[in-house]
C-alpha cells in the first residue's frame, strides 16, 4: 500500500533541491511536517540558522511573523510561508499606532519587545528579546524603567527575576495562558514523580509550580540530558513530537491536552508543496520597517 504522505514529502524534497530552498520548522508544528524539515527550532533560532545557509528560498512552516524574522535577516532571499493566513494572536494585540501612543505616554522607557510580535512592532522598539534571553536582555539595559511588549506573562516572570520597574503590554499567548495552576496540579497528582517543565509565556501561578522554567530550546536541551524521567510539559502540545525524538527514554505528559495552537496546525504537506510548485505565500518585509528592525533584533543578539 502507498504511502500518500510521503510521496508528497518525496516531492517536496524534489523541488526544495530545484528551488535551492531550506525548509523550516517551529517546534509546534505537525509531526508529519517535522519529517521534512531541514531545521526544527523556535523562530529566531530557525531564522538565524537560515541566514547562515546558502539557500535561495526560505519556506517557514510557522506563523506570519517568523517569516517576517527571516525576511528581516535574509532579505536576499525568498522567503514563502505555506499557509498566509497563519497568524500569531498575540504579535496582533499590538499594533505601530497603540504602541506610538504607549510610548508617548511613556516617555524615557526603553521598549523591549519579545520577538513574537510584528516587524512593524519591532522597528518602534529600543531592543528585542527572546523567552530564553528576555531576563538577561531587561538586566542589561542602565534603566530600570520598561516597557515590555506585547506578552504580559512573559514581563511579569521578567519583573520577579529583575525587580525593574516594567509596565506590560495586555498581550498573551492564549495557548500558554490557557494552562492553569489546577492543570498542572492534576497532573502532578496522577505523576507524582514527575517533574514539571513550563513555557515563561505561562502564568506566574503556573511558573511558581514547575521545578524548571525554559524556552522551547531549554526544553529540548533539558529533555536530551534527562533519563528515564516522568516531564509534565506546560507548553504546546506540539512540542512534545519533538522531545520524544530528543530525549526518547522519558514519558512526555501535556500539562494541558487543551493546548494547542491553532494557527500553528494549519500548515499541511500540501501546503508545503504547493508553495514550492507556485513559490506562493512570499512575505517580504519593506526596506524601511526592515532596516529599523534589524537594529532592534540586532542589538538583542549582541547583548544576548
Amino acid at each position: 500500500m502507498t504511502n500518500p504522505a510521503a510521496g508528497i514529502a518525496g516531492q517536496i524534497n524534489l523541488l526544495k533541491q530545484q528551488r535551492q530552498a531550506v525548509i523550516l520548522v517551529h517546534n509546534y508544528q505537525r509531526p508529519e511536517i517535522h519529517e521534512i524539515a531541514d531545521f526544527v527550532g523556535d523562530s529566531l533560532e530557525l531564522s538565524r540558522l537560515a541566514q547562515q545557509t546558502s539557500a535561495e528560498v526560505i519556506v517557514f512552516c510557522g506563523v506570519h511573523f517568523m517569516a517576517e524574522t527571516a525576511s528581516i535577516l535574509s532579505p536576499q532571499k525568498t522567503v514563502l510561508l505555506p499557509v498566509a493566513d497563519a497568524g500569531c494572536p498575540m504579535a496582533d494585540m499590538v499594533t505601530p499606532a497603540e504602541l506610538a501612543r504607549r510610548k508617548q505616554e511613556l516617555p524615557g522607557y526603553a521598549v523591549v519587545t519579545y520577538v513574537n510580535s510584528t516587524a512593524a512592532v519591532k522597528a518602534m522598539s529600543d531592543i528585542c528579546c527572546t523567552s530564553a534571553n528576555a531576563v538577561k536582555i531587561v538586566d542589561s539595559l542602565d534603566t530600570d524603567d520598561i516597557l515590555f511588549v506585547p506578552d504580559q506573562h512573559l514581563g511579569a516572570y521578567v519583573q520577579a527575576k529583575t525587580g525593574k520597574n516594567i509596565k506590560f503590554w495586555p498581550g498573551y499567548c492564549p495557548v500558554h495562558a490557557g494552562i492553569m495552576p489546577e492543570h498542572i496540579l492534576k497532573r502532578r497528582e496522577e505523576h507524582p514523580r514527575a517533574v514539571v517543565i513550563a513555557h515563561p509565556e505561562c502564568r506566574l501561578e503556573v511558573l511558581a509550580l514547575a521545578d524548571e522554567i525554559l524556552s522551547t530550546g531549554g526544553m529540548v536541551r533539558y529533555c536530551r540530558q534527562a533519563r528515564d524521567r516522568e516531564i509534565i510539559v506546560a507548553t504546546d502540545t506540539g512540542m512534545l513530537y519533538r522531545l520524544k525524538k530528543e530525549g526518547p527514554s522519558n514519558t512526555y505528559i501535556a500539562a494541558s491536552d487543551k493546548a494547542r495552537c491553532k494557527n500553528m496546525q494549519l500548515i499541511r504537506l500540501e501546503n508545503v508543496l504547493t508553495s514550492l510548485q507556485d513559490m506562493a505565500g512570499e512575505v517580504k518585509v519593506a526596506d524601511e520597517i526592515r532596516s529599523r528592525a534589524l537594529q532592534a533584533v540586532e542589538r538583542m543578539i549582541e547583548l544576548g
